[in-house]
């Protein structure tokens, strides 16, 4: 195989990841829509699933800024340890079934959102990406009126009466974040074959 083949098929392994996470998000967030008191569980699935992604996202930004990759590990083991601690706290304590199934589900998604944006800002803004988008989704499930919101990001792209659109749009909105988050990593990747290169 050719180098050049070798860095795409490279790119396509590191790309993996997000087109997942980015999927399997577009798809809770229908059936969310459809019937949000049953998909609790899966989005309790979903979280280990996240932070692993987090830790890989963030390992070769670690290396390109030069920082310590033990320190990064560690700073990730301490918000998304806390953050499964918190939720095992929770369902110790009942909180999750004292909410209902409703409000659990849309609680564990903001919550979810929030470690993303933090994590991201400490180590990957790839996340924080990532964090905004899984905020528009929460916010577009808490009730249905809330899709006027896209509006306004339906008159930037041409969509008409884009808030009768949720679904469409938040695949839009998914496929433009991957997009944003391919070019980051390509810079990334860029920044890490130039210092591997001195």
């Amino acid at each position: 195989m050719s180098n050049a083949g070798k860095k795409q098929s490279s790119l396509i392994l590191a790309l993996l990841p997000f087109v997942i996470l980015y999927v399997c998000t577009v798809a809770l967030f229908a059936l969310t829509r459809d019937d949000m008191a049953s998909t609790v569980g899966y989005w309790e699935y979903f979280v280990p699933f996240a932070a692993i992604i987090a830790l890989i996202s963030g390992w070769g930004t670690t290396y390109a800024n030069g920082q310590w990759r033990l320190f990064y590990l560690i700073k990730q083991a301490i918000i998304w340890g806390g953050f499964i601690w918190l939720l095992m706290l929770f369902q110790t304590m009942g909180i999750d079934t004292a909410l209902g199934a409703q409000k659990a589900t849309l609680t564990l998604i903001f919550l979810v959102a929030l470690v993303m944006i933090v994590s991201g800002i400490t180590m990957d803004w790839k996340m924080v990406l990532y964090g905004a988008f899984l905020c528009l989704c929460g916010y577009l499930l808490t009730a249905p009126g809330n899709a006027a919101v896209l509006q306004p990001i339906g008159d930037r792209l041409g969509i008409a009466d884009a808030q009768t659109k949720p679904m469409s749009m938040i695949i839009g909105i998914a496929v433009a974040a991957f997009v944003l988050t391919a070019l980051m990593l390509i810079m990334t990747r860029a920044t890490i074959a130039t210092k591997r290169g001195r």
